[in-house]
């Protein structure tokens, strides 16, 4: 494990690499700015946030995309030594209430307004009046916030909060097989190994220069953004993604590398194709966080760009990944090797090791997360000598390549997001004449699975379904795209809904 925290990698890389690029590419906040500008901005947030009464250990929300802000307000939470948790921009007031409660953010900070979301109604509409954070606004600030602005000029100017390499610093919520988000809990050392392990695995990372279409309330935006804090690798960061985009940014900024689903990638060919755009300098592409189709793959081959699979989450990042000089096959249709420094072990229902054939995977390593922030749930998710257990389902072939054949987790992967399928069926459950609901997911080529939902009950079209989620105050990503009726759910003798036949009547969706 890397044994240093965040600040101490963040002043090492702005030694390094003062001038490395930032580049937002937003409508909303456009911005180019160097790792030096950022780093001295973080450390005055820092010595701002110190002065409203932040000290080592307490969470500082930012629910932010990916904009010169988030990374001052990582600088700046580093500075103060306190726990930064980054927010996904979209959730809404259900998702948002809970990470709020459970985490006791001390601070949060969003824009004003953001892609027709005012912040303020929505935050206000998501705290308890007794436990309310300090509420600090990229923008326009109203009554009740902070500018963010004015953490730029601290009153005073204190010194940096020590923390430890392995102090709780990173918190990050992600779906999981439950309704209510889970907290990730990250240390410095964590995170910073993950990315030695990548630059590591990718060898000559100097000439790098990468472009990220993830939200960093995710661990994966959040990497790219981190990788460029603390190891000066030029980004070019994305805030809603739009493929002709894209590729226009790889042509004018000769991208090396970037990441993103079979969703991303397949758009940014397609784009490339109609706009005649120039994507030669692009070496390298990452694609995970969802099932990849063979097809996507191999269109990158036949465009010249070394792509490969990899397969990580919240909780431990990557686990394995593949090379740019592993056989075609094994590109297309494995996960790649493990990783330097983690470690993989495959067992049955009774943790005793597979020698060969499926069983679940559980890992370890320099990376792997510290717990959950409810410690009630790490029981369920530890062996007793501290293998994570992932939920899924896949055996390592004789060459070491990792194959995923099927998870355990109960969740629906759309573009990259986590969707509960337990959530999206109690949300179902609350609709009168609707007697059961069971949702699972769809296979599509361009986003990688979509949500379907079979209920028993009365009928519904799929406007009344969404009108309803909506009035929950759940994000549309997660309100189903099909429908359809039975009589009754297929159960088995105990009876529980047998998922597996469901799965099997989605071809189509």
């Amino acid at each position: 494990m890397v044994q240093q925290g965040f600040y101490e990698a963040f002043k090492s890389a702005e030694r390094m690499s003062p001038e490395a690029l930032f580049v937002a590419h937003s409508r909303t906040y456009p911005e180019t700015m160097r790792l030096a500008e950022i780093v001295r901005q973080g450390e005055a947030v820092g010595q701002s946030l110190i002065g409203l009464g932040i000290r080592p250990g307490d969470v500082v929300g930012g629910m932010l995309p990916p904009w010169s802000q988030w990374l001052t307000l990582m600088v700046g939470a580093a500075y103060a030594g306190a726990v930064f948790m980054p927010i996904v921009t979209f959730y809404k007031e259900k998702e948002l209430q809970f990470i709020l409660r459970q985490s006791r953010a001390r601070i949060v900070v969003t824009p004003d307004s953001y892609r027709g979301v005012n912040y303020k109604t929505l935050v206000d509409a998501s705290v308890d009046p007794g436990d309310r954070p300090l509420h600090v606004v990229v923008g326009a600030p109203v009554e009740g916030t902070i500018a963010f602005q004015a953490l730029l000029t601290p009153e005073r100017r204190p010194g940096p909060s020590a923390v430890t390499a392995d102090a709780f610093s990173f918190l990050v919520f992600t779906s999981g097989t439950t309704a209510n988000p889970k907290g990730v809990m990250h240390s410095g050392g964590t995170l910073l190994s993950e990315i030695a392990a990548q630059a590591n695995w990718r060898g000559d990372t100097g000439s790098e220069i990468n472009l990220s279409p993830w939200p960093p309330g995710h661990v994966a935006g959040a990497l790219q953004l981190l990788r460029f804090l603390a190891l000066g690798t030029p980004v070019v960061a994305m805030d809603e993604w739009n493929a002709d985009e894209a590729a226009r940014l790889i042509e004018r900024y000769r991208i090396t590398g970037s990441s993103g689903t079979p969703y991303h990638m397949a758009g940014l060919l397609d784009a490339a194709e109609s706009g005649g755009h120039d994507l030669s300098s692009l070496k390298h592409y990452v694609l995970g966080a969802a099932p990849v189709p063979a097809s996507v793959v191999q269109r990158c081959v036949d465009y010249g760009i070394s792509v490969v699979h990899a397969y990580g989450s919240s909780e431990h990042p990557t686990v394995t990944m593949g090379a740019p000089d592993d056989p075609l096959d094994a590109r297309l249709n494995t996960e790649g090797r493990i990783m330097p420094g983690s470690e993989i072990l495959i067992v049955d229902d009774q943790d005793q090791p597979v020698a060969r054939g499926d069983g679940e995977i559980l890992t370890r390593g320099p990376e792997l997360f510290l717990g959950y922030l409810d410690a009630e749930l790490n029981a369920a998710a530890f062996t007793q000598d501290g293998w994570y257990r992932t939920g899924d389902i896949g055996f390592l072939d004789d060459e070491g390549f990792l194959h995923i054949t099927d998870r355990k987790k109960d969740i629906i992967i759309r573009g990259g997001e986590n969707i509960s399928s337990r959530e999206v069926e109690d949300a179902i459950r609350t609709i009168p004449g609707v007697t059961d609901a069971a949702a699972v997911a769809v296979k599509d080529e361009r986003l990688g699975e979509r949500v379907k939902v079979f209920i028993e009950g009365r009928d519904l079209t799929l406007d009344e379904i969404s009108r309803h989620f909506l009035g929950l105050g759940i994000a549309k990503q997660k309100i189903p795209e099909f429908i359809e009726r039975v009589d009754a759910l297929p159960r088995n003798a105990t009876g529980k809904v047998l998922k597996p036949l469901l799965r099997s009547w989605t071809h189509t969706g």
